[in-house]
């Protein structure tokens, strides 16, 4: 069954993909099938370049586990700069 959540937030970023750098704008997040994973389900972040067109983005699919650590880790990273 699909889920259908989705979330696109505007982001000011860059992505390696391949051999070269994207500026990117936008990151969609949605928890749903995934393309490529082998789960049911997955998180999966793209990073997109809407000025580029279609194929300007980089894709990542997690399972819910990873994403979870993923997050910890992004907080955790984020506090400590705080701090400094």
């Amino acid at each position: 069954m699909c889920t259908m959540i989705a979330k696109r937030i505007d982001v000011s970023g860059a992505a390696r993909g391949g051999d070269e750098w994207l500026e990117v704008d936008h990151a969609y997040v949605s928890f749903d099938h995934p393309f490529h994973l082998q789960e049911e389900h997955t998180l999966n972040l793209d990073f997109v370049s809407e000025e580029s067109g279609p194929g300007a983005r980089v894709s990542v699919e997690l399972t819910e586990a990873d994403a979870r650590e993923l997050m910890a880790a992004l907080a955790s990273a984020l506090d400590q700069a705080d701090r400094l």
